[in-house]
């Protein structure tokens, strides 16, 4: 899809069909010429609403209150409504609650672009979206008057960062057959090539020589061997260094403790973490954002075998710490120990961030839409939450504990890869992997649980069944914030 910006009229431009937005039900603003044709269909302008009018090239949708969030996702919808048909042009008025903020222009294109991916790889009959143009007024519901080069610039982020984060899905949706390791480094090498992004690729021989022992562990029953990958944007006069480690299980059976057959559908979505790491990376190279940001992704197949670690092993971690393995169901951790241990040595960052799908408990305790932040820094942590509201992604802090903390002590090693207790288990997982984060980044880590939103078997607001990107747009809205307030 293409997109435009004017400052023409609304009934000044050209289009197969018209987009309008019906806020809070009112039916009687200037946009609005189909009043009676509306009631007569029922339309009642709800959050996310909507009415085709075929015969007039018209459709409705229906939000609360101007906002973001809100007009992301009814042009989701919208533009959902519209796959099935032969438009391929449309138009829309903007919808501002601020003449000086384009946030709201930014939502619009990422629901266009958000709602309108299908991944259809594996069918036989392929998806078609007919949609070619998108033009998008300077004519304003609220008549405010607009600052044209600010709207071009929220309109170019918002496309940029929601096709990485389409590219994301795709990387997440992919089956484990067909992306394992060496692909993940595949992927993060064509980055490179077709960027200015630099990538450094680790393999067994490198990751023995490193001491990468508890990734090596968990990789070790896989005929796929496992790659840590490094991309870096380093641009000149960088105002700040971000170091995000993903995790990219791209395959978890659970090892010998062995997942139940329902619980291993969807394992595909592990590499959730590292995924969005690669779409993180693609956008920050195409936005060329004044911020150094590394991207470490640990990729390991985790399956069984003759060569399995075990249940009552004792690992050896990069950073010298030995860990009692109890379930080789929580390889997660073991991957990003080493994974964050390594990106530490490599870079001395002002801000690292870990994305990973690393507990069900997440999952329980805030529910399958929400992304669990912590850490041991709340101005970090805050930088999280404050990231996730901008951007529409949900996020909620969950905080350490020391009576939690010593659920994870081992009798024979330094710590249990497992905690004693079947409660907290997202918030153990957590102080898990503080034990890898350095003393110089003690107050800059925060570890977010992805593991709720990043893949969800049915379809919500301008996320469809399947992968979600999740993480891409939060970091992406992290990185920007760090650009301007340095």
């Amino acid at each position: 899809m293409n997109f435009e910006l004017t400052i023409n009229p609304i009934k000044d431009i050209t289009s197969d069909i018209e987009i309008i937005i019906v806020v809070d039900k009112n039916l009687e603003h200037r946009f609005v010429e189909d009043i009676e044709l509306l009631e007569k269909s029922g339309f009642k302008a709800g959050q996310d609403e909507t009415c085709l009018l075929i015969e007039k090239n018209r459709l409705y949708v229906g939000i609360e209150e101007i906002s973001s969030t809100n007009v992301r996702t009814a042009i989701a919808t919208a533009i959902k409504t519209l796959i099935s048909t032969s438009y391929t042009t449309i138009k829309i008025a903007s919808y501002m609650n601020h003449p000086k903020c384009t946030a709201v222009i930014r939502a619009m294109v990422e629901g266009f672009v958000l709602g309108a991916y299908s991944f259809d790889k594996y069918k036989t009959k392929k998806s078609e979206l007919s949609i070619e143009s998108i033009t998008i007024s300077l004519e304003d519901y609220n008549e405010y008057e607009l600052d044209i080069e600010k709207c071009a610039i929220a309109m170019s982020n918002g496309q940029t960062v929601a096709e990485a984060t389409n590219f994301t899905r795709d990387i997440v949706n992919t089956t484990p057959e067909d992306c394992y390791p060496e692909i993940m480094a595949d992927i993060a090498q064509s980055l490179a090539n077709k960027s200015e992004l630099e990538c450094k690729i680790l393999k067994p021989k490198e990751l023995r020589a490193e001491k990468m022992e508890t990734l090596l562990a968990v990789a070790r029953a896989s005929r796929h061997k496992p790659r840590v990958i490094h991309l870096t944007h380093k641009p000149k006069d960088a105002k700040a260094i971000v170091t995000i480690v993903g995790k990219g299980l791209t395959y978890d059976s659970g090892g010998l403790s062995l997942k139940p057959s329902d619980y291993m559908v969807t394992m595909k979505s592990d590499k959730s973490g590292g995924s969005a790491v690669l779409g993180i990376m693609k956008a920050v190279s195409e936005m060329n954002l004044p911020i150094e940001v590394h991207g470490f992704v640990g990729a390991v197949e985790n399956m069984i075998g003759g060569d399995a670690y075990k249940p009552d092993d004792v690992l050896v971690a990069k950073n010298g710490k030995t860990i009692e393995i109890r379930n080789t169901d929580a390889e997660g951790r073991l991957v990003l120990a080493d994974t964050l241990a390594y990106a530490q040595q490599e870079v001395k960052a002002d801000y690292i961030f870990d994305i990973a799908t690393l507990t069900g408990a997440s999952v329980v305790g805030v529910g399958h839409y929400t992304s669990s932040v912590m850490g041991n820094s709340e101005e970090v942590k805050d930088i999280v939450i404050k990231a996730a509201k901008i951007s529409g992604e949900f996020a909620t802090k969950l905080d350490f504990n020391r009576y939690l903390k010593k659920s994870i002590k081992s009798e024979i090693a330094d710590i249990c890869n497992i905690s004693s207790t079947r409660y907290g288990g997202a918030i153990t997982a957590g102080q898990f992997l503080e034990e890898f984060i350095d003393d110089d980044h003690k107050q800059k880590w925060a570890h977010i649980d992805i593991a709720g939103p990043a893949f969800v078997e049915h379809a919500w607001g301008e996320n469809p069944h399947g992968a979600s990107g999740a993480g891409v747009r939060l970091m992406m809205r992290v990185i920007e914030g760090l650009a301007r307030q340095s």
